[in-house]
């Protein structure tokens, strides 16, 4: 399936507005504690739970399955549903820009992980634990 251009862009311009703190975790491992609405959470299996929410099963028939993939693209929810979907690629992008090694992972301000936790408070306390170790 071809990405339009200007979903390429969204991708692209987007990867570089997640400062603050950003949750990175997947369906899996649900996010856990109070969030404030300047906390973002970005799960990275959300583009595949999109398409297979868009597309569904297709056919194992080439030609039916192309059949079934242009009806979706046709749908008039389809716009909308490819908004959803390049933002959640930008997401994902912007995780692999930051090169997380595993998730679940909070970053705060894209420079400081903490891995392991998708609850705020506790990766806070790990990340200022850290920093007084240091000298």
């Amino acid at each position: 399936m071809k990405i339009p251009l200007c979903c390429l862009a969204l991708l692209f311009l987007s990867t570089g507005a997640h400062a603050g703190i950003v949750i990175y975790t997947d369906h899996a491992h649900p996010v856990t504690g109070e969030l404030s609405p300047d906390i973002t959470v970005t799960e990275l299996d959300a583009p595949d739970r999109l398409l297979a929410q868009q597309f569904g099963p297709l056919s194992a028939a080439p030609a039916q399955a192309e059949q079934q993939a242009r009806a979706v693209i046709a749908s008039p929810a389809f716009r909308q549903d490819q908004l959803a979907l390049a933002a959640s690629y930008a997401g994902v992008a912007h995780a692999w820009s930051l090169g997380l090694e595993k998730y679940p992972a909070v970053v705060f301000d894209d420079k400081w992980v903490v891995y392991g936790t998708t609850e705020v408070a506790a990766a806070r306390a790990k990340l200022d634990a850290r920093r007084e170790k240091k000298p």
